[in-house]
């Protein structure tokens, strides 16, 4: 059985944090190869939001800034 509660504003929050990030490349490339692989729309974008989760959280875990050029983070994986 699936589940049906959720942080209704996490998810909403999540949800335009990874849209507005598709402006940038690397996270760009992972939601069109999720889309390339049949994933709808908005399976794409939880996904990207899972990734974007993870890499703050390598992040905060290293106590590290962000830097997409480098590639340090998860998203090049």
């Amino acid at each position: 059985m699936a589940r049906t509660v959720k942080n209704q504003r996490l998810a909403a929050a999540g949800y335009m944090w990874a849209f507005a990030s598709l402006r940038s490349d690397a996270p760009r490339v992972h939601y069109d190869r999720r889309r390339a692989g049949g994933e709808r729309h908005t399976a794409a974008l939880r996904n990207l939001f899972n990734k974007l989760l993870g890499c703050l959280y390598h992040c905060l875990q290293n106590r590290t800034k962000y830097d997409a050029d480098q590639g340090d983070c998860c998203m090049i994986r």
